[in-house]
This record gives C-alpha cells, sequence and structure tokens, in this order.
C-alpha cells in the first residue's frame, strides 16, 4: 500500500553483456510523488567502469546510441561516475527522502543488473545494490493487472498488432506510453532517466 504523501523513487538502468547476465552502463532514477506524477529530484548517470569499457559495450543492444552519450556527459544531462558512487546517490536519496519504495518497469530485469553490476565489479564483496528493506515494484505487473481486461487497452493492441506471437497483449513501456497519450508516433529513448520519465507516468495510471 501506498501512502497519500508518500514519495517513492523510479529507477530505470541501460544494460550491455547478455540478457542473461546483464551489466549496468546507464542508471537513471527519480524521487516522485505516484499520484501526480511530480518530480522532487532526479539524477542521471553513466557507469564509468562498464562505458568505458569498448569490448563490453559493443555487445549493448542499444550501442548506437553510444556517441549520444558522450554529448550528454559533455553537455552535463549525464554524469560519468563508478558505480560505487551511482550506488552511493542512490542510498543518500533513499534516506533524504524516506523512499520505501522503489519502482522499475520489469523490476526483476533491473534488479539483476544492479546487483550483477555490484557483484562484478567488487569480486563479489558487495553482492546487493540497493538498500537493505526497500521494497521493489514491478510497474510490468501493475500494468498488466490494470490494463488486462481494458477492452480500450485490448482494442489499441489488437488494432496495431501490438501482440506476443500468442495473441497476447503486449506491455511494454512504449506501448503503454503511447495508450496513455494517445500517441502512437512515440518512441522510447531507452536511456535511463528518460525512460523513467514514461514509467512515473504507467505508475501513476495503475494507481
Amino acid at each position: 500500500m501506498i501512502m497519500n504523501n508518500e514519495l517513492v523513487m523510479v529507477l530505470d538502468t541501460e544494460t550491455a553483456n547478455s540478457l542473461d547476465d546483464p551489466l549496468c552502463y546507464d542508471v537513471g532514477f527519480a524521487v516522485v510523488n505516484p499520484f501526480t506524477g511530480d518530480v522532487i529530484e532526479a539524477q542521471s548517470y553513466v557507469v564509468a567502469e562498464v562505458f568505458l569499457d569498448k569490448e563490453l559495450m559493443a555487445s549493448a543492444y542499444f550501442a548506437d546510441k553510444i556517441p549520444s552519450y558522450w554529448e550528454d556527459i559533455e553537455s552535463g544531462v549525464r554524469r560519468l561516475a563508478r558505480f560505487s558512487t551511482i550506488r552511493k546517490a542512490v542510498y543518500e536519496t533513499c534516506r533524504k527522502y524516506a523512499i520505501k519504495k522503489i519502482f522499475a518497469h520489469n523490476m526483476r530485469f533491473d534488479n539483476r543488473s544492479c546487483n550483477l553490476t555490484q557483484r562484478w565489479l567488487t569480486s563479489s564483496k558487495y553482492r546487493y545494490f540497493f538498500p537493505y528493506g526497500v521494497e521493489m515494484w514491478d510497474t510490468l505487473k501493475m500494468a498488466r493487472n490494470t490494463l488486462k481486461h481494458n477492452d480500450e487497452y485490448g482494442e489499441f493492441c489488437y488494432e496495431n498488432d501490438y501482440l506476443t506471437k500468442n495473441g497476447q497483449r503486449r506491455y511494454t513501456a512504449e506501448i503503454i506510453y503511447r495508450f496513455l497519450t494517445d500517441d502512437n508516433d512515440f518512441v522510447e529513448e531507452h536511456k535511463g532517466l528518460d525512460d523513467v520519465m514514461i514509467e512515473k507516468e504507467i505508475l501513476r495510471y495503475c494507481l
């Protein structure tokens, strides 16, 4: 249960390596009012240890975005930092705003990518990325529960062929956001903080 005056964190990662062993190169997060979508604070980081590894970044699904990341770093839109610095920023932000819940679209993947990166970089000396006791919430699961019986969303998916091979509705953040905004030309940026701004609206809709 989320209290009316409670602030939460929404987080998104982009990864290199395989989907089974994802390593973060982009971590973006924002503190938001989950009922209004208002952003209280936002931070965007590029993980130095991963991003500066050219061989590793060649495996990134969105490797074509690397030049734009350098532009973002040079302009100050994103900060190039060590993963330990990013983890510290998450901890301090959670403490500052008394965050008890962190949301991500497919939290299982984001949680795994953060933990695997933590273990890889510390040789498993430190195994967990997020603060102990903070609840992990998944807007993908929330959206499925909210939209699975929504006839309008069903028609939207059918008309636009947003269906799985088995003919089931798809629930990617991009598709859901297109439905919520009535903008079928919207294209997800697939960068951490940019995608957080989509996911916070999905969270708000579900609540």
